[in-house]
């Protein structure tokens, strides 16, 4: 659980993406000073303070929930306290954008996102029946870009046209922007084109990510144990795309706890008997 104080650091914020006690971060920057921006922070929903009553409805009350604005002052101050009132787990980040950004924590291309999907909730597309890139994109998508994105699995070849009829986004198939780049999956184009690719754990996971969807488990050792939870997951789904998903996520969500806390930790057995 976050601490019971009424701001948590970025760091700390950081250290709770994708994990249980992950929180709902709302981005409360003036309009037009979040109009101007190019950077968001990861999985942010803009909302406008003075209507906290109305987009509070929206909000789940079992979760903890951060309140950022640029510096950390009135507005988020007065957010969280209007949420606190009405028996929110509400904070505010510590510092604020400005705070997040000194301490060199990743921000999301805001640009990029805004031209993929100025909607949100955002909606997307791709081939039904998903196994390795196709679930680590939506992880992606709900963990740093959208938290309230909406997933459609379709026929291969229907993917282009019912993302034209529907407005969604397609990804992870041939001829189209959020695609395969040479030896590089999609998860990979993912990161370059939302200015993630630099943060060093992601960075990680893709080499992961990379190995199992392309047949190089030479990549990292990982890679082959992806491959095979993969696999298996999508023979206990059957057609239940989304149902694997939420399965899959889990994979995703461990796989990123590993490599940020835990990628050390070693086990043997029989232990070494003491000297």
């Amino acid at each position: 659980m976050l601490s019971p104080s009424y701001a948590i650091s970025p760091n700390d914020l950081w250290n709770t993406i994708a994990t249980a006690c992950s929180s709902q971060l709302v981005d409360v920057r003036r309009r037009n000073s979040y109009d101007r921006s190019t950077a968001l922070l990861p999985g942010a929903l803009w909302r406008e303070a003075s209507d906290v009553a109305q987009w509070g409805l929206e909000l789940d009350r079992a979760r903890p929930l951060v309140v950022a604005c640029q510096a950390g002052h009135e507005r988020s101050q007065m957010t969280a306290a209007q949420l606190r009132a009405d028996g929110f787990d509400a904070r505010v980040l510590a510092g604020g954008y400005q705070a997040w950004s000194d301490a060199g924590l990743p921000l999301v291309a805001k640009q990029a996102l805004d031209r993929l999907a100025p909607a949100r909730p955002s909606l997307w597309v791709t081939r039904r029946r998903p196994k390795i890139d196709r679930v680590a994109c939506p992880w992606l998508i709900r963990r740093f870009l959208d938290p309230q994105a909406r997933f459609l699995f379709v026929e291969p070849d229907m993917v282009v046209d019912v993302a034209r009829e529907s407005g969604a986004v397609p990804f992870d198939i041939k001829d189209i922007e959020l695609s395969h780049e040479g030896e590089r999956c999609t998860f990979d184009t993912m990161l370059r084109l939302f200015g993630l690719e630099d943060e060093p754990t992601l960075a990680r996971l893709a080499l992961i990510v990379r190995g199992a969807d392309t047949a190089r488990p030479d990549l990292i050792p990982e890679a082959a144990g992806l491959h095979a939870v993969a696999i298996g997951l999508s023979a206990l789904a059957g057609d239940d795309d989304h149902g694997l998903l939420q399965r899959g996520f889990l994979v995703y969500d461990a796989l990123f706890a590993w490599l940020r806390f835990a990628a050390d930790e070693r086990h043997n057995w029989p232990a070494k008997a003491a000297a």
